[in-house]
């Protein structure tokens, strides 16, 4: 049976080396004390025999750990997995380490995971959840260590934001469905993530204005159900009853509940009603028929928001914060009335 493989220590480098420890320690951190040939003598046996620092030991002497916290709502929305993924891609290139954790739909939850990842010493938390209010953005102040939000605005001089610009991009998917001929045309909220829908919500309303198609207050519908897929599905029926020809979706998991909906009562996508998601998560282009949406570019987002970080680390005086664009994905989800 093979034996559990035990960490090279410094210790025994210097016995094999036959010198003493604070030597192979003043070496292997090129301390110029140590005269040359010995220091590559001493770093090419350290490769050799496998020896890796000890992290422990590195952020003592930096009073850093080289570690990022990630907080995220949930692994189960698909939304997040592609912001991760950009994270850390810029982490793990400037050689630095992630945690992830969930915070759940609840600011109890984001609180405790930062206290949490707090307490372990992260250089810098990323936070791409549903909260991140006024009453929280007061408390990580008190943390006194970089903090970066995803698609929150929360200001503060350790808060700072990347960001998709959700009222242009709730104004552009209403725009399409106006300019296909659309003048029902619904909202569907979301009952969580207050900020984004809100923003969302005004973008579609300065579509109308814009177009000087008059708002019918009937064709907002408030959420149904805590989740995504549910909210969608129960949505149907107050949609029927108010004539809406056409529906912007707050997210795609909502669109997509509102397609199975539409399939089991035999109402046609698109030629009953169209149908508009928003985040372009993978899912997308797999439904039937292939759901129109607004595209985040959630890889971008994670990775602008951990360079963003490294520049905040490293100290740098001015670091803006960020805006970006979605842009239309048109599939088969949308067509002109009937």
């Amino acid at each position: 049976m093979l034996g559990q493989l035990m960490p090279v220590t410094i210790k025994e480098i210097a016995e094999i080396a036959g010198v003493c420890h604070s030597t192979v320690s003043r070496a292997l951190h090129g301390n110029e004390m140590i005269n040359a040939g010995t220091r590559a003598k001493i770093k090419r046996l350290a490769d050799e025999m496998g020896y890796v620092p000890s992290a422990v030991a590195l952020s003592l002497r930096s009073q850093k750990t080289l570690t990022v916290g990630i907080v995220v709502t949930s692994i189960n929305d698909p939304f997040f997995g592609r912001i991760v993924e950009g994270i850390e891609n810029v982490a793990r290139a400037a050689n630095y380490s992630t945690f992830l954790s969930t915070s759940g739909f609840g600011e109890v939850g984001e609180r405790e995971v930062v206290q949490s990842f707090y307490r372990r010493r992260v250089d810098a938390i990323i936070i791409s959840s549903l909260w991140g209010d006024l009453t929280l953005g007061e408390e990580f102040e008190r943390i006194k260590i970089p903090i970066v939000l995803i698609n929150n605005q929360t200001e503060g001089k350790y808060l700072h934001s990347v960001a998709v610009d959700d009222v242009r991009g709730g104004e552009v998917a209403t725009r399409h469905l106006l300019e296909l001929g659309h003048r029902r045309i619904s909202y569907l909220e979301t009952k969580n993530r207050w900020k984004s829908n809100r923003l969302r919500r005004e973008g579609y309303e300065k579509a109308h204005r814009a177009a000087s198609v008059p708002l019918d207050p009937k064709l907002v519908i408030p959420p149904l159900a805590d989740d995504d897929v549910s909210r969608g599905e129960k949505a149907l029926e107050q949609l029927l009853e108010a004539k809406a020809t056409a529906v912007f979706c707050y997210n795609d998991m909502t669109a997509i509940g509102l397609m199975n909906a539409c399939r089991a009562a035999r109402v046609r996508v698109p030629q009953d009603i169209s149908i508009v998601g928003y985040d372009d998560v993978e899912l997308t282009n797999h439904v039937t028929p292939a759901l129109t949406t607004m595209h985040q570019p959630r890889r971008q987002l994670g990775q602008q928001a951990m360079e963003m970080t490294l520049a905040l680390l490293a100290g740098e005086d001015s670091v803006p914060d960020q805006v970006l664009d979605s842009r239309l994905v048109v599939r088969a989800s949308t067509a002109s009335p009937a």
